[in-house]
């Protein structure tokens, strides 16, 4: 039999991190969510409890815990709030994570230490407005000049790429030409500030309000020749590895929003009177909210699988493909009942729930949509 049960230490992790997101988070975080700030205080606190720099080894000033720990930390601060838990996300997967495991000794050097601190953050500059699941239709160019990248084009919906704290945005440029004619896609580190690099004003967002997202822009752009992110020409198969390890990732915050709606919603069918008994007490509303603990009970069993693999060195990127695709839906479908169950309160940015149903329909676009998960899945059968 398989023990899905966490161990003692990543229990207690999890148990700080639910305190932490219930005392501090929950709190705050609906002022800053209307006024759409970034969470400068939050995102502090979380690098002092060390949550950026859970799967990094200590050597690097990680924790030296892995992604499962990651994992288990950002279900807890969805529960709570998304906004926080994929600022955490696209830091450590889609920011430090590339350079942890394709920069060289002088990259990690430089970089690293603020990173797996949250003193700084990073981008990860991979979409652009004409490729997004398409990621390979990349436009964006960088030309060698003597010991420079020359970079030109523009990047979109790239998270943590404009806050006071953004040290850096990787990003994914055509190099050159492969022998097959195909386009030699590599990745090159641009540091915030570096002349002709422009970042555009925030996004006007339906959900993850308090998330920094930007469109980037590249004109005649410089940087060192030894800023290339690993070996030249496989950047765009570096990304794609990241991005296996962060459908985890995304599918483990998808089912913290998925049981944060479970836990809104039970706690107001117990307390929401309607013709004289309180409302959960009706088999409708008890009957929508066991589905919706059904739903968030598979997702977590589909990713606490990918993870397990991942960790165990076993091939992982079917079991990833299905937890990120099923927790989102999963997330969309909870966050939708929960409003439901509300009513009018739950139209109302004062509930949680607002948030939630907000915040939800995104994890079914980022990091690769439902239907590039299902074209996944259905490669890993052969078909």
């Amino acid at each position: 039999m398989v023990d899905t049960r966490l161990d003692d230490e990543l229990e207690a992790l999890r148990a700080t991190v639910e305190e932490f997101a219930h005392d501090v988070i929950a709190p705050i975080i609906g002022d800053l969510y209307e006024r759409g700030e970034f969470p400068y205080a939050i995102v502090k606190q979380m690098g002092e409890m060390g949550l950026f720099g859970l799967p990094f080894p200590e050597e690097v000033g990680g924790m030296g815990g892995d992604y499962l720990a990651l994992c288990v930390a950002l279900e807890e601060l969805a529960r709570v709030d998304s906004s926080v838990a994929i600022t955490l996300e696209a830091a450590v997967s889609l920011g430090a994570m590339p350079i942890h495991r394709f920069g060289t000794d002088e990259q990690k050097a430089q970089w690293l230490p603020q990173l797996v601190t949250g003193q700084m953050l990073g981008g990860f500059g991979l979409t652009e407005p004409g490729a997004g699941s398409d990621a390979g239709g990349t436009r964006t160019t960088a030309r060698l000049e003597g010991d420079e990248w020359v970079i030109n084009g523009t990047k979109a919906f790239i998270t943590n790429s404009g806050t006071d704290i953004t040290g850096f945005v990787t990003v994914t440029a055509v190099t050159g030409e492969k022998a097959d004619g195909r386009k030699e896609i590599s990745a090159i580190i641009v540091p915030s500030g570096t002349p002709g690099f422009t970042v555009a004003p925030k996004y006007s967002k339906v959900g993850w309000q308090c998330s920094d997202t930007h469109e980037l822009s590249f004109a005649e752009c410089r940087v060192p020749a030894a800023n290339l992110l690993g070996e030249r020409g496989r950047g765009y198969a570096q990304f794609l590895s990241i991005l296996d390890e962060g459908r985890i990732a995304i599918a483990a915050l998808a089912t913290g929003l998925a049981q944060g709606c479970v836990d809104e919603s039970v706690t107001y069918a117990q307390t929401r009177e309607a013709f004289g008994r309180p409302i959960g007490t009706n088999q409708a509303i008890a009957f929508k909210l066991a589905d919706m603990e059904m739903r968030a009970h598979t997702s977590r069993l589909a990713w606490y699988d990918a993870a397990a693999r991942m960790r165990a060195g076993a091939p992982y990127k079917k079991q990833a493909a299905i937890a990120k695709l099923h927790s989102s839906e999963s997330a969309v479908t909870n966050a939708r009942e929960a409003t439901q169950i509300h009513g009018g309160y739950g139209f109302m940015n004062e509930y949680p729930v607002a948030r939630m149903w907000r915040d939800s329909k995104i994890l079914e676009i980022g990091e690769g949509t439902s239907e590039v998960q299902r074209m996944l899945i259905a490669r890993e059968l052969g078909l």
